[in-house]
């Protein structure tokens, strides 16, 4: 199986100081075998790059009540009583980018973009400090690509060579973020042999992974 790891192995390999991409909507999606793996281990300062920081006790809330986290580029943190309240104290700087610019930062990270023109945010807090340019008489913020040194990803179901397919909302940031880690991690709910996932249902090839959780016991 492609890069087998138990979950601690797997934490161990990431660094006091990370950036970590994790997938998830409210938790939908997230590696939870992987982010306690990371809590147990306790390595912190930490920067996460994650659609939201779900709750205290689900997927991303873990880290954040572990206090391992040092910055958060989200496109909101509503949920989590435990990161504004971080937020406010000053333990965690937090970086809101709005949902679809989010995604598309990541995206072009991926892609190797030099980064993404967008209008969301034009003549708000969101445009400080940002270049501005206009195409077609229209102005357009120009949002830099983001990458990450981990991406960890949630999936249902992964082949022995590391091809994911995901369900239903599990969709949300998982394929996209596993284009903009430098090294993907995934945890899936069930191994099978390479051909009983239908090839279009393949939503992150096996080539974009580099380790895969072994089963849960």
């Amino acid at each position: 199986m492609k890069g087998a790891l138990k979950p601690a192995a797997a934490a161990e390999m990431i660094p006091e100081g990370a950036s970590l991409m994790i997938g998830g909507f409210m938790a939908v999606g997230s590696p939870e075998r992987m982010i306690d793996a990371i809590v147990a281990r306790g390595v912190g300062g930490l920067t996460i790059i994650a659609n939201d920081t779900a709750m205290p006790g689900k997927g991303i809330g873990k880290l954040v009540s572990a206090g391992l986290v040092r910055h958060i580029i989200a496109s909101h943190i509503g949920l989590n009583p435990e990161t504004q309240a971080k937020m406010i104290s000053g333990e965690i700087t937090c970086e809101l980018v709005p949902q679809g610019t989010l995604i598309e930062r990541i995206r072009a990270g991926g892609m190797g973009l030099g980064g993404v023109l967008t209008p969301t945010g034009l003549g708000t807090e969101v445009e400080d400090g940002k270049q501005v340019v206009t195409v077609e008489g229209k102005r357009f913020l120009v949002e830099t690509p983001l990458k990450a040194d981990f991406a960890l990803i949630g999936a249902w179901q992964a082949d022995y060579v590391g091809n994911l397919s995901y369900m239903l909302t599990a969709h949300n940031f998982n394929p996209i973020i596993a284009l903009a880690g430098r090294t993907v991690i995934a945890e899936a709910d069930s191994i099978v042999p390479v051909g009983v996932i239908p090839p279009d249902a393949v939503k992150t090839p096996g080539v974009l992974v580099d380790h895969l959780l072994i089963r849960a016991s």
